[in-house]
């Protein structure tokens, strides 16, 4: 193979590093902001769909005007987004003090921006290099992904337990170093041309089609299913199961993530008859999730939490991989609504988990069921929305079922 796609590939891996960093960055520091700034949860949880919702209308945009752009140069562009918007993420509290959350909901809008352009362009640039097995290259790029979380959750857990929480700017500092080192590689490669359609009707002959619909339903609930656990995983471990935020980061969050990568490289080496896979993935899930919002053992919740990581692994590639597939003249187009539903999902899931903490944290017949099941309040609120994010991939069952009937392996 051409050097130079080697070198275009670790542009497109280091990319997916930093929209694993822009993505989990927040959720590990969730009770930090919490403790120091007062942050409630359902601002908590804001932030997520601050993060999403933008990558949402970047999708949204590439989706339908992306041959109104220079994809190569957007390529080349994309990681100083993600850098400004970390910068100002670290400094803003320096600076502001007292208007903490607004320069952390400034930040995450730029960077997510960034992570937006990442999720729309990053897999199209893969697809688009010559390779004999495209299917394991598209799972080994979203491995790489989940390998990053693995690397963030562990970076942060162990900066933070020998730094203090009070330090945690530095370490968002730190990551800067992730778009950069993308913003060098990409500075020496060429980027190839992509499939875009010539003009905004161009979509229609996908939005006519069932299947396309079924791709889109999937990957909205694939994409909730495996970020509301991701995102809230480690408050749920610290608040409902009483496991300490360092071991509950280390042995819960990363575990996920671990569980994640291994899925995804799996699938990167030996996958096959995705459709079956995606529509097993869709049953452990929800019975991952179940087993996690009803234990009272802390073990057993972590357990499951962390294999929610294994069985959400192939939701989101996994969907992607059918809908090239299926559209293989999808191009950015097709990459970009993908990721913009995904997106509309994963911001959906983990606020509706603060919601519900909330709620029933307020609610008096909630706090009296918590205390005659000797649960504290945000115990039971946490439960009940992990019950809820349940029921993403409980939907997805009879979706899959429907898809695997729709196209034969």
């Amino acid at each position: 193979m051409d050097p130079k796609y080697n070198r275009l590939k670790y542009a497109c891996y280091t990319s997916n590093i930093t929209m694993s960093v822009v993505g989990n960055l927040s959720p590990v520091l969730f009770l930090t902001f919490r403790e120091f700034y007062g942050i409630s949860y359902s601002l908590l949880g804001s932030l997520v769909l601050i993060n999403f919702f933008t990558q949402l209308i970047v999708d949204l945009i590439f989706s339908f005007f992306s041959h109104k752009f220079n994809i190569p140069r957007v390529v080349k562009t994309m990681p100083y987004l993600a850098v400004v918007g970390l910068l100002i993420y670290a400094i803003w509290p320096f600076v502001f003090p007292h208007t903490v959350f607004l320069g952390l909901a400034i930040g995450t809008v730029i960077f997510s921006a960034a992570a937006g352009l990442g999720e729309v362009l990053i897999s199209p640039v893969i697809a688009a290099i010559p390779s004999e097995n495209p299917d394991h290259e598209m799972s080994k790029l979203h491995s790489i992904y989940a390998w990053g979380v693995v690397a963030v959750i562990i970076i942060s857990t162990l900066f933070l337990l020998v730094f203090g929480a009070a330090n945690w700017q530095w370490l968002a500092l730190l990551f800067v170093l992730c778009p950069l080192s993308s913003a060098i590689l990409f500075s020496t490669v060429e980027i190839p041309q992509m499939e875009t359609p010539e003009k905004v009707s161009g979509v229609v002959p996908f939005l006519k089609n069932s299947g396309f619909w079924l791709s889109v339903g999937a990957i909205f609930l694939g994409g909730s299913s495996e970020v509301t656990m991701a995102q809230w995983c480690s408050g749920y471990l610290e608040q409902a199961l009483g496991i300490p935020k360092v071991w509950g980061d280390l042995f819960g969050v990363a575990l996920f993530s671990v569980m994640l990568g291994i899925g995804r490289s799996l699938y990167a080496k030996i996958g096959k008859k995705i459709s079956k896979v995606l529509f097993w993935c869709a049953v452990g899930s929800t019975l991952c999730y179940l087993i996690a919002a009803l234990s009272n053992i802390a073990v057993v919740g972590l357990m499951a939490c962390a294999l929610t990581g294994l069985t959400t692994s192939m939701l989101w590639p996994g969907n992607l991989i059918v809908a090239e597939r299926r559209f293989p003249h999808g191009g950015v187009f097709l990459f970009a609504m993908m990721a913009a539903v995904g997106d509309l999902g994963a911001s959906i899931g983990p606020q509706l988990v603060g919601i519900i903490t909330d709620a029933a944290i307020e609610n008096p017949a909630l706090v009296s069921l918590a205390d005659s099941l000797s649960l504290a309040p945000e115990q039971l609120g946490m439960k009940l929305g992990m019950l809820v994010g349940m029921l993403f991939p409980l939907a997805a069952i009879p979706l899959f079922a429907a898809m695997r009937k729709y196209r034969k392996e």
